[in-house]
């Protein structure tokens, strides 16, 4: 089959389709329904090979786009019901087209994937959101991801003076089991960086050591990222001070939460703690009844109490002449067994009244008051909007809402909202204090409008843009260099582009203002990858595998060890650019171009594991590596990568055999 890919639609998501596949160097072929603009066809000049106006359900037109010759097909039109009739279409056309569909309908998707085969759907507007919760918090977090129920966390990390990785590591020692490092930038670099070429991913440095104010882009487990927090943990010394102050904090903060809750929730905490006042009493009562009436029996006393806790003190001792017989005191205790019963009769009653209303009536809940202080806020809550809540209230963030969408789906949502005109609300809103502010709506020169807003309110607060492209993405960041903006159609498109190739896209993120694909790929024999180190697929196409599956044994290995070599039937998960999709679906292995001269192995123990160590490190034959181990100093028969190189270095120093690096 012929390299032509077919992009249904050119709306916004199209043409960053469009782009993102002409990076590939194939063929395109687009359909859209309506004639473009004359400013659309100069952004797309040189670009499509073939462009064709009509309807892309239409099997005639579908025919014409030498559909039997694509190997994909990208439909993205913003009809979801043209897309899924244009998708069973080229299916009945071709069986062997990929389908890459833009739509929201998760069951329908599973349905259609079975149905169809080759075929899966995104929705763009969600594909992103990740990325815009993630770039909203202010912690080290830059991505999260979710694999097998392991959690992998990418963080990115400015050291200062005091921290323990500063003037004591390399930055190749900052690599562990658990931990792999993705970017290492000096800091005038990143001062500079802004007008420099980019860098290509996963490309550093290994040599150098790691200084105060170096920012550290890093993978890590979530293993690692709990035994961190763990050895960080306050001195036994300091414990117990810091177990009053923290029970102080916690008594404050327990009235602080009481007194916000609402009515409802005051009602059912005040019940459940009258209950436990009450069936203290009852056994205090029974208790005493017993003991200073011997005579009696356990159920008596009990009935007496729950008489009296029921308003029954009259029935007892109601007569105005003195009962010389029971002691003041006691009867003391029976007056406060009928007050507190009564009381609780009344909360039992205030529960049932509120109980019935709302199942009547509907009541509406009362939301949470907006947040003073260390909040994100959220312009938006569309879509994007929505995901974006989800995420960080995952994170345990306070979020506040600004919205003029009044759906009832927005309901679902336990989350303080104002309602509004989003330029009045804004200026209405609480954001001196905001931690950040998230803008998300689908109107450009709305977001633009806010943007402006907010940094004319709070300039110190961080600021996160959402954009549909057509450059302006690159506009916003140079007009607004602090902020983060991205265009949500164009980190889309590389999803879906990377989809069209066969890829499974499994998430998205954004590491150093590019976006990051999490991509999973199934090892056949034709593979590119077949027969590979992790060594050489992670530095020779510029990835980080992050998963490792074995396909006989299903053993999983989370940041696997550069020394596994790929086989058929594996499975391997890793953290890719566009372009690195590009070298692995071409095979354009980058070269290694570093050598190792082998000078001396102080014994035959040495000499016995070097050897084992080039191979296992080198992935060549063992033989070889014998060899290269007979006539000392000589230098290895083959070329490594500079990450590779050092490591066997390193891994031979350990086993007493000098070698030096050449590059």
């Amino acid at each position: 089959m012929s390299e032509i890919f077919l992009v249904c639609g050119l709306g916004s998501l199209g043409k960053n389709c469009v782009i993102a596949l002409k990076k590939f160097g194939v063929k395109v072929i687009a359909i859209e329904k309506n004639s473009l603009s004359l400013t659309e066809i100069n952004q797309l000049e040189g670009l499509i090979d073939d462009l064709i106006i009509g309807d892309c359900s239409d099997k005639n037109i579908l025919r014409q786009c030498q559909i039997n010759s694509c190997r994909a097909a990208l439909i993205v039109t913003t009809s979801e019901k043209v897309n899924i009739q244009t998708a069973i279409a080229i299916r009945q056309l071709n069986p062997n087209t990929r389908l890459v569909v833009r739509s929201p309908q998760e069951n329908l998707n599973n349905l259609l994937s079975q149905q169809l085969g080759s075929f899966c759907a995104y929705e763009p507007t969600q594909i992103p959101a990740n990325a815009f919760a993630l770039s909203a918090l202010d912690t080290q977090i830059i991505g999260l991801l979710y694999i097998l129920g392991q959690k992998v966390r990418i963080s990115q990390k400015t050291l200062e003076y005091n921290d323990a990785w500063c003037y004591n590591y390399q930055v190749s020692g900052l690599n562990t089991r658990h931990r792999r490092i993705i970017s290492h930038r000096r800091h005038h670099a990143l001062m500079a960086g802004r007008n420099e070429e980019k860098e290509m991913f996963f490309q550093w440095e290994n040599s150098l050591e790691v200084l105060p104010k170096d920012t550290i882009i890093y993978v890590e487990t979530e293993e690692n990222f709990k035994l961190n927090n763990h050895q960080s943990a306050p001195l036994p010394s300091r414990q117990s001070k810091l177990n009053l102050s923290k029970l102080k904090d916690n008594i404050i903060k327990y009235i602080s939460n009481f007194l916000s809750l609402n009515f409802k929730q005051q009602i059912k905490r005040v019940a459940f703690f009258s209950a436990f006042i009450v069936i203290i009493l009852v056994i205090i009562g029974t208790v005493l009844f017993k003991i200073y009436y011997p005579e009696t029996s356990i159920f008596s006393a009990f009935s007496v109490t729950a008489i009296l806790l029921l308003g029954g003190y009259a029935d007892l001792f109601g007569e105005f002449i003195p009962r010389q017989e029971v002691p003041e005191w006691l009867q003391l205790f029976a007056l406060t067994l009928t007050v507190a019963g009564t009381a609780f009769v009344g909360v039992l009653y205030a529960l049932l009244t509120e109980a019935l209303l709302s199942s009547k009536f509907q009541l509406a809940k009362k939301r949470p008051s907006p947040p003073q202080e260390n909040h994100i806020v959220i312009v938006g809550f569309g879509r994007v909007g929505q995901k974006v809540a989800q995420v960080l209230q995952d994170f345990k963030e306070s979020v506040l809402v600004l919205t003029a969408n009044t759906s009832n789906e927005i309901e679902n949502f336990d989350l303080p909202i104002i309602y509004g005109e989003l330029p009045a609300s804004l200026k209405s809103a609480p954001l001196a204090h905001a931690k950040s502010v998230v803008i998300c709506t689908d109107d450009d020169i709305l977001n633009l409008e806010l943007a402006l807003m907010v940094k004319n309110i709070n300039p110190q607060t961080r600021l996160v843009i959402r954009t549909n492209g057509d450059g302006l993405t690159e506009n916003l960041s140079q007009l607004l260099p602090t902020a983060n903006v991205i265009g949500a159609y164009e980190v889309a498109a590389e999803a879906f582009t990377g989809a069209a190739f066969g890829e499974n896209i499994l998430n998205i993120c954004r590491v150093e203002d590019e976006t990051i694909l999490v991509t999973e790929y199934n090892i056949e024999g034709n593979d590119t990858l077949h027969h590979l180190l992790l060594a050489q697929i992670a530095y020779g196409y510029s990835v980080v595998p992050i998963f490792y599956q074995n396909g006989a044994t299903k053993d999983v290995i989370y940041l696997p060890s550069d020394d596994l070599r790929l086989s058929v039937g594996d499975k391997l998960i890793v953290l890719a650019t566009i372009d690195s999709l590009k070298r692995i679906e071409k095979g354009e292995l980058i070269s290694p171009h570093c050598n190792l001269t082998i000078h001396h192995a102080s014994d035959d123990t040495a000499t016995f594991e070097g050897a084992n160590a080039i191979s296992r490190i080198s992935g060549c034959n063992l033989d070889v590596a014998r060899r290269a181990l007979e006539n000392l100093p000589q230098k290895l028969p083959f070329l490594l990568y500079p990450h590779q190189a050092m490591r066997l270095q390193q891994t031979l120093k350990k086993n007493r055999v000098e070698a030096e690096i050449n590059n």
